[in-house]
């Protein structure tokens, strides 16, 4: 393998070691709601990509690229952090844009131009796949909410409501409305008739 090759190679192995992180790193916001063990980034996000493909689904958009938009959404929390919105009144974080520019800029320059073509499109696109992906992480919070209200912890009420207020697609309402109304083991019900 030629220098350059195996440069581009680290630099990518590198990128994927660090999104390891986020199979570790806490959701801290819920820190706040009195949540003790929080979902890990890398949990909400896969639960965002599917949430996505299945508002794209039923919205007629891209469902495969709306998953990835979500998939990617999150990917600068290794650099930056889970930083809940009060935090952010005190911080001025630099733009996803440039940090995903900043943790792939070794990797191989179809990865490079990948992953900030994704970041860009998600951070500002306006197509429905990314209206889908950004309804997907919000109502994937909201479904966490509801979960953690079951488990006991009272104070989830302003994320259920700054989510269902934030939701744009006819599909994300009618999904958040019907979750709203379940217990988390509701899915099993249709099953063990």
């Amino acid at each position: 393998m030629a220098d350059t090759e195996q440069e581009h190679a680290k630099g990518t192995a590198g990128f994927l070691l660090e999104m390891g992180m986020l199979k570790r790193a806490k959701r801290s916001g819920w820190w706040i709601a009195g949540v003790k063990d929080p979902e890990t980034i890398a949990e909400h996000s896969f639960r965002v990509a599917l949430i996505g493909s299945v508002l794209a689904m039923m919205e007629g958009a891209d469902p495969a690229r709306t998953a990835l938009l979500g998939l990617w959404h999150d990917t600068q929390e290794t650099r930056v952090g889970d930083i809940p919105h009060i935090g952010r009144r005190y911080l001025e974080a630099t733009g996803n844009e440039r940090v995903t520019a900043d943790q792939v800029s070794a990797a191989h320059p179809a990865v490079r131009a990948g992953a900030q073509r994704i970041v860009a499109e998600y951070e500002n696109g306006d197509s429905l796949e990314v209206i889908c992906a950004h309804d997907a992480d919000k109502l994937e919070c909201l479904i966490q909410a509801v979960e953690y209200r079951e488990q006991g912890c009272a104070n989830v009420q302003p994320w259920i409501d700054s989510s269902v207020a934030a939701l744009k697609t006819a599909s994300a309402r009618n999904l958040a409305e019907a979750a709203l109304t379940m217990s988390s083991i509701a899915w099993q019900q249709t099953y063990l008739r």
